[in-house]
């Protein structure tokens, strides 16, 4: 499990974790079932706070992307991953719904907006 953190990154350290957890486990990378590391583990990789993935990991169960076995760790739980990529576009949705709204109220065109939102997509592409 690859996990790279941004200092420069706005998003807090635990919701970087999450959004890398998320991602792997939805793109395949992390399968049902594989034990992730144990909180200190991945804490002394990541060179953070044991809070830091404690609070990382409670927020992926709750989610349901993960589960935790006492005495055995916290392993990738089964998903189902066509509800939980129509749950990410949903969410999508939601964010450019309102970046359109603040486009709008400066004045950016379409065409603008499209070429920020391109030019911001292949940039994230890649730092990948």
């Amino acid at each position: 499990m690859d996990i790279i953190l941004k200092n420069s990154s706005d998003e807090p350290i635990y919701q970087q974790i999450i959004s890398q957890i998320k991602a792997q486990i939805m793109n395949g990378t992390l399968a049902a079932g594989e034990a992730l590391p144990s909180m200190r583990t991945l804490a002394a990789r990541l060179r953070i706070s044991v809070i830091t993935t404690k609070r990382a990991y409670e927020e992926l169960e709750r989610d349901g992307y993960i589960e935790n076995f006492t005495g055995k760790g916290c392993f990738v739980k089964a998903q189902n991953t066509d509800f939980l990529r129509e749950e990410t576009v949903r969410q999508t949705e939601e964010l450019l719904a309102k970046a359109c709204e603040r486009a709008k109220l400066c004045g950016l065109t379409v065409n603008e907006l499209k070429e920020m939102i391109e030019l911001m997509y292949e940039e994230d592409n890649n730092n990948d």
